[in-house]
């Protein structure tokens, strides 16, 4: 259920006294080996150690693992966790559970001050680095798919001895490889600490400053803007806006808009290292685009006039043959102001996973006792998916409410 309120949090005391002592050592570190007595070698590490880190977050733990934009075999994988965890932004199933509760976390298109983690409305200071500094424990990530990060070998291998990889890919590395030309405490400063500070900062900025200044081509349903500065801080990330069609590979869809991330992506691809490669479909991208033009031209009230209520006939189904028809296709069925719908496709699409879907799914099993006598699923949850759809647990965007309308095969009632 949404609550109004924040519930007492207890402080995260290691990890807010870790985030401001490499602060503090990086201000220190800066002072006694300042930019005068550091080897141009070094700078250039960090700027390629900073957008390795960077880009591992982007491309790694973001649309490969969060939103599964793309597939990977193990070698990119084991990049991506080695250099991910110099990021020192925790693991990649850590990361990428937080990052699909955020997306699920929406209640009327704000960012949910109680369940999302980064929640914009709770200030940009908080937003940007105040969840840092608390244990919070989110009600709702349990609901959240984790399936496939428990599967994943790199995955479970990085979560499970990441203290040590993030060790020797933040800190150790750099001095060594800086010692090649004897610049070690250099290396320590400005490729260790320094660039860990610089890539927290440039990713927390789109949980803050991405929704606080930009434009919004795509959507005004939620805070989210795409900005040009953050884009090149982030390599792509900054075009926030776009994130209406989270699934997409892409961050920046057009060849013009900056997007290293994308480039690097499709470069992956062309070489067989990535595959499966996600995007949204064009005429929901003009459809967002066109909306919001017209929106500005004549105001939203007028506009609302031109999107009249769904007057498709759709044929009366009863329960059991939705569930029988649900059981002998294999296919994913839910119940929505009284339409039912077919969502087997959207599955993979949907940002919180699609075991939250299949949670609110019409089963034909569904009250039936198992072998123990008990009942596995609850007979009545099906009923409680316009709730969880319509703000329970996440208000959907207008392109996810067109797509819905595609879905739409019946209407439920007595054929």
């Amino acid at each position: 259920m949404k609550s109004s309120s924040n519930p007492k949090q207890p402080i995260w005391w290691t990890n807010g006294a870790l985030f401001l002592s490499v602060h503090l050592a990086t201000i220190a570190g800066i002072y006694y080996h300042p930019l005068r007595s550091t080897s141009w070698k070094t700078l250039c590490l960090t700027f390629a150690l900073y957008h390795t880190a960077m880009l591992s977050i982007t491309a790694g733990y973001h649309r490969l693992y969060s939103h599964k934009s793309f597939r990977a075999g193990h070698a990119v994988s084991a990049i991506v966790a080695f250099f991910g965890a110099s990021a020192c932004q925790g693991s990649i199933k850590w990361w990428a559970l937080r990052h699909r509760l955020h997306h699920v976390s929406l209640p009327e298109r704000v960012y949910d001050p109680v369940h999302d983690p980064y929640a914009a409305t709770r200030g940009l200071l908080w937003a940007h680095m105040g969840w840092i500094f608390y244990k919070t424990k989110y009600e709702r990530m349990s609901l959240i798919d984790r399936e496939d990060l428990e599967k994943d070998k790199v995955v479970a291998i990085q979560h499970k001895y990441y203290t040590p990889i993030t060790v020797l890919a933040t800190f150790v590395m750099p001095v060594l490889i800086g010692s090649l030309w004897d610049d070690a405490a250099g290396a320590f400063v400005w490729a260790a600490l320094l660039k860990c500070v610089l890539v927290w900062h440039a990713t927390f900025l789109i949980n803050s400053a991405a929704h606080w200044n930009g434009v919004q081509p795509y959507s005004d349903e939620d805070t989210s803007r795409t900005n040009l500065i953050l884009a090149v801080l982030t390599n792509g990330e900054g075009n926030h806006n776009f994130h209406t069609f989270p699934h997409d590979f892409r961050s920046g869809p057009t060849p013009f808009e900056w997007d290293p991330t994308k480039w690097l992506i499709m470069l992956l691809h062309t070489f067989g290292l990535a595959t499966n490669l996600r995007r949204a479909r064009q005429e929901d991208l003009d459809e967002a685009k066109l909306h919001m033009k017209l929106k500005a031209a004549v105001g939203p009230e007028t506009l609302q006039k031109l999107y009249p209520d769904d007057a498709n006939e759709y044929p009366p189904w009863t329960l059991d043959k939705a569930q029988e028809y649900a059981a002998s296709a294999s296919r994913c069925l839910i119940v929505i102001d009284g339409h039912i719908m077919d969502v087997t496709a959207y599955l993979k699409e949907h940002p919180g996973g699609a075991a939250i879907v299949r949670k609110y799914s019409l089963r034909k099993d569904q009250g039936k006792a198992n072998d123990e006598g008990h009942s596995d699923v609850d007979p009545e949850l099906w009923k409680q998916a316009t709730w969880a759809f319509s703000g329970g647990l996440n208000t959907h965007s207008r392109a996810e409410k067109r797509r819905l309308q595609e879905y739409t095969i019946a209407k439920l009632g007595e054929a």
